[in-house]
């Protein structure tokens, strides 16, 4: 059985041809889909989406040039001096939701979509379901690239504003994790980590 998201209506589970969705009856929710292959899309977008993230974190985000003198400055350089500059808070929320929580993501992700490659599970597998579920509202890297964009339209009319490579890295792994959030299927995991359970009461 399974219970609607919206309305909580029980409803007996059912097997679904690839690439089609269940329905609630009461409220049209949407119950669960089946993704052909989502687990093998999900890793490799989140192997890219990872390499990604580390070029973006490593390489200047963007530099400014005022009359021959240059400056770059990466993410991690930016929050310290957010910091140094008494705005603890912005800071702190800049590095939690564009440096920590897309770092955890990805991580738990690797963790749990690697063995299922290899056709197997990692202790603790339900556990980081439930912290992926927990940490999501909290990666925010579409935000940022939006509070970039705003404030390059406003320096560009006073600096000369060179978009560095990890302004373009952190594009790219913005559209990966949209990417991810769609195919990844939680259901499939759920599944595998039933069949294990299974076996191990046999």
């Amino acid at each position: 059985m399974i219970a609607c998201p919206e309305c909580d209506l029980l409803l007996r589970e059912i097997s679904l041809p690839p690439g089609r969705s269940a329905c609630c009856h009461c409220c049209g929710a949407t119950l669960y889909r089946n993704l052909p292959d989502s687990l093998n899309r999900s890793l490799a977008l989140t192997v890219a989406a990872s390499v990604l993230y580390l070029i973006a974190n490593i390489f200047p985000v963007l530099g400014v040039n005022l009359q021959g003198n240059g400056n770059a400055v990466t993410l991690l350089q930016a929050v310290h001096e957010l910091w140094n500059q008494d705005m603890p808070l912005v800071s702190s929320l800049t590095f939690v939701t564009a440096i920590f929580v897309p770092a955890l993501e990805l991580c738990l992700m690797l963790y749990l979509l690697l063995p299922l490659y290899r056709g197997h599970l990692l202790p603790g597998t339900s556990q980081v379901m439930r912290l992926l579920q927990v940490i999501k509202p909290w990666g925010m890297i579409e935000v940022f690239m939006l509070g970039i964009l705003v404030s390059l339209v406003k320096l560009v009319q006073d600096f000369k504003i060179i978009p560095g490579v990890a302004l373009w890295s952190f594009g790219g792994l913005t559209l990966l994790l949209a990417a991810l959030a769609t195919s990844f299927n939680p259901r499939d995991v759920w599944s595998h980590l039933a069949v294990k359970q299974r076996r191990e009461r046999v």
